[in-house]
């Protein structure tokens, strides 16, 4: 049994790459649609020596499967957003205890305590449906908060503009986290001049505007909120685990989360750092899950922590994760 405290006291290389191949063998003997698929590729974990001989299940099993490696009860099930009638991808997660650990602990290596900040959240579509990992992850933000003035903010903009501008002008430290349609709209209807405010867009236009590429989002939202940069998250469903950027386009993923680019014309080869390729994502806290996984991402890596996000594959519907669609 791998103790899950573990995942998060990762402190070099080495450690990452012995319990990533520890937890493939755990899912190996306990996921039955992983090692259906592994067995499909004929990848025995005698087979799989290094990180880079792990396989990468398609991110569109979620969507068809249940991607469960543990036996014990499914304590919630968070979904995807999705057009009407199409297939949303389900992530059964067993254990809340390691998703919440891991969105606190993610965002404390990246930008200190949440306690020290004011969250405001601007995240309409993900209010407005259930399910969603985006909204339990804010919203335990906002109870760590502990400010009364925290919370979110659906078609009350007015009030979002008093409270950030009295806020920000006061010098308490904000973090404004965001839909990218939504903060659009906030700059199109108000200007502002922030001096204490982190500005977080969470990626996608939900089918409400027109996809942008992300200089071009970014430049309007810095324009409108009157910042010198705009943050970015990089999350999804089939993740329990987020990586952030601090306004340069390159991601950092946390000590136990790590980005591979595959080959776009052969699947199961891994590119070296630097060339554009779809992104494998492998996320140790997915350990109840399937901690290996094949986005319909296109990026690069830049070493072993840090990566863009550059597109997505033409053929995939497009989804509520951090990207602008060029």
């Amino acid at each position: 049994m791998i103790d899950s405290n573990a995942i998060f006291n990762i402190k070099t290389q080495t450690e990452f790459e012995d319990l990533a191949l520890q937890i493939f063998n755990h899912q190996f003997k306990n996921n039955r649609v992983y090692r259906s698929f592994c067995d499909l590729l004929y990848k025995h974990p005698s087979d799989v020596v290094s990180m880079q001989d792990i396989p990468f299940l398609p991110i569109q099993f979620f969507k068809s499967h249940n991607i469960v490696s543990a036996n014990d009860d499914i304590k919630t099930t968070f979904t995807s957003s999705g057009i009407t009638g199409s297939l949303t991808s389900k992530h059964h997660v067993t254990n809340l205890k390691i998703y919440e650990q891991s969105f606190t602990k993610g965002f404390q290596q990246f930008y200190g305590n949440v306690e020290d900040y004011v969250v405001l959240a601007l995240l309409p579509s993900y209010l407005e449906r259930e399910g969603s990992s985006l909204i339990y992850m804010v919203n335990s933000m906002i109870s760590q908060s502990k400010h009364p003035e925290s919370g979110f903010y659906l078609n009350n903009i007015s009030e979002l503009k008093d409270t950030l501008v009295r806020l920000d002008s006061k010098g308490k430290k904000v973090l404004l986290i965001g839909v990218s349609f939504a903060l659009l709209d906030l700059v199109e209807t108000y200007q502002f001049n922030l001096k204490n405010t982190i500005v977080m867009e969470t990626g996608g236009m939900k089918g409400r505007r027109k996809e942008l590429i992300r200089a071009d989002l970014h430049n309007r939202l810095k324009a409108g909120f009157g910042v010198k940069t705009i943050h970015s998250e990089y999350g999804m469903t089939e993740l329990l685990s987020q990586a952030y950027s601090k306004g340069n386009g390159i991601f950092t993923s946390p000590g136990w989360m790590r980005v591979l680019t595959r080959d776009t014309e052969d699947a199961l080869t891994i590119q070296e750092s630097g060339k554009t390729g779809g992104i494998n994502v492998i996320d140790l806290a997915n350990i109840n899950s399937c901690a290996f996984i094949a986005t319909q991402d296109l990026g690069k890596t830049y070493n072993n922590t840090n990566f863009e996000v550059i597109g997505r594959f033409d053929n995939s519907d497009i989804r509520g994760c951090n990207l602008m669609v060029l």
